[in-house]
């Protein structure tokens, strides 16, 4: 569990970074034009050695979820990637939404609170969770919001990749976290 925690205050560090401008410009001015890459390359890391420490982690039950749980997320989870879609396009909902990400990290986490009760789960997403809140009070308190430039077409595109993208990670959440979610492998 100690592994786990420690992968995601590490994790929670780096996504303070871009929060806060002197420490962004401190990694822009050490890294270049590499900056971004690096931040993904490292976010990328991070994120995979915490679903690691997951899995490692000790088991024990804190709550039994109710039984409308597993449906409550499902629903929360399709939203999470809707916004996710949002994050990643620059349609006119990017303009009107200024942390769409972290929206989607707190749809996800309360999602999964309600079809999940052992420690370990509640551990992993609380802490990310904690990490995007963190990230929104920080930049809201230190940078100033600017919207991005919007493109055509990119709201619908935003809808689309996040249903597509819930769909792929329907399919291999058994193999990334270790719990499958649903099959199709029999239809």
């Amino acid at each position: 569990m100690l592994l786990l925690v420690f992968a995601l205050a590490v994790f929670a560090v780096v996504h303070m970074v871009p929060a806060i401008p002197w420490a962004k410009a401190y990694w822009k001015m050490l890294l270049g034009r590499a900056y971004g890459a690096a931040y993904g390359v490292a976010s990328l890391v991070l994120l995979i050695a915490s679903i690691a420490a997951l899995r490692m982690a000790e088991t024990g039950q804190v709550y039994d979820p109710p039984s409308w749980g597993r449906a409550a997320n499902f629903a929360l989870t399709l939203v999470a990637f809707v916004f996710v879609g949002i994050f990643l396009f620059r349609g006119s909902w990017r303009t009107y939404v200024k942390y769409p990400m972290a929206i989607a990290t707190v749809f996800w986490a309360v999602g999964h609170l309600f079809a999940n009760g052992e420690v370990r789960s509640i551990v992993f997403i609380t802490g990310l969770a904690g990490a995007a809140l963190a990230h929104v009070f920080l930049a809201s308190r230190f940078t100033e919001w600017q919207p991005a430039e919007v493109r055509s077409g990119h709201n619908l595109l935003s809808v689309l990749f996040g249903i597509a993208l819930y769909g792929v990670m329907a399919q291999v959440h058994g193999a990334v976290i270790g719990v499958p979610v649903v099959s199709l492998a029999g239809l």
